[in-house]
């Protein structure tokens, strides 16, 4: 490396010799230095935001009816004030000029609220895409799982399977008990104590 840090001259590549130009070599671990542009630098983020803000305003009735105020006040004002103090004669060009001034901002600034807020629907639209599709996943697993548990269930003893096999062994003991020959009675038994 040079002394400088940022760049090294690269004496040793094949072709360098001396009639070849030495060209720097750029340092690819270091950012490049900001380029100076004529053009004003303006944060998109803030500018849409204010974009949309002006937008939901141009939308309100509140802005028909303050709009409406003004060119009211412009052509009442225009017609009958003293003539020194009048600034847009008759055919009103200067209100025609600043209505379409208005206009020619005001549509651009909604195309971009509108471009912001299709953004923002495609981004909930992929976000409700995913969920759905976790959702069906997690569906179809449980329904694999529950199928799961239904043949393991038809293996398994019920309470009412239990029950019958408990009754079939009790008769079962009471019909051997019926063929056993009957013993001498209470006496053998104390007998035994």
């Amino acid at each position: 490396m040079g002394s400088g840090g940022e760049r090294e001259e690269t004496k040793d590549r094949p072709g360098s010799g001396a009639g070849a130009t030495a060209r720097p070599r750029v340092r690819l671990d270091l950012p490049r230095a900001p380029r100076r542009t004529l053009l004003p630098e303006y944060d998109p983020e803030a500018f849409g935001r204010l974009s949309e803000r002006i937008a939901r305003f141009l939308g309100t009735g509140r802005f028909i009816v303050w709009m409406t105020l003004i060119i009211i006040l412009w052509v009442v004002w225009n017609i009958f004030a003293p003539k020194a103090l009048r600034f847009d004669e008759y055919p009103f060009i200067f209100l025609t000029l600043m209505l379409s001034l208005q206009a020619s901002y005001a549509a651009p600034l909604i195309l971009l609220a509108q471009n912001r807020q299709d953004d923002r629907d495609k981004v909930t639209h992929e976000q409700d895409r995913k969920q759905n599709e976790r959702s069906i996943a997690d569906t179809e697993y449980l329904t694999r799982e529950i199928a799961a548990l239904r043949m393991g269930l038809g293996e398994v003893a019920t309470r009412d399977w239990i029950r019958s096999e408990i009754q079939d062994l009790l008769r079962d003991v009471q019909d051997r008990r019926g063929h056993l020959p009957h013993e001498g009675g209470q006496g053998s038994d104390e007998a035994d104590r």
